[in-house]
């Protein structure tokens, strides 16, 4: 949704409340152009972003067996 900061400023409770429950950013425009963004906070553990995508060697100075393309 895109609200002018002047609309924001009239209806600030109305819209906020109206951001925590459905989720959906907030963008508030000063003369039509977007400037600001209002989203939910979600408090989320960095560590979960990464499961899954790191690898573990038992010998890092062994070959891995994957081809690697050469630079150059």
């Amino acid at each position: 949704m895109r609200v002018s900061k002047s609309y924001f400023k009239a209806h600030a409770l109305e819209l906020l409340r109206q951001v925590q429950t459905t989720g959906e950013p907030l963008i508030l425009t000063d003369r039509g152009r977007p400037v600001l963004v209002v989203q939910p906070y979600r408090e989320e553990d960095h560590l979960d972003r990464l499961k899954g995508t790191l690898v573990l060697y038992q010998d890092p100075l062994e070959p891995t067996g994957e081809a690697w393309e050469a630079l150059g």
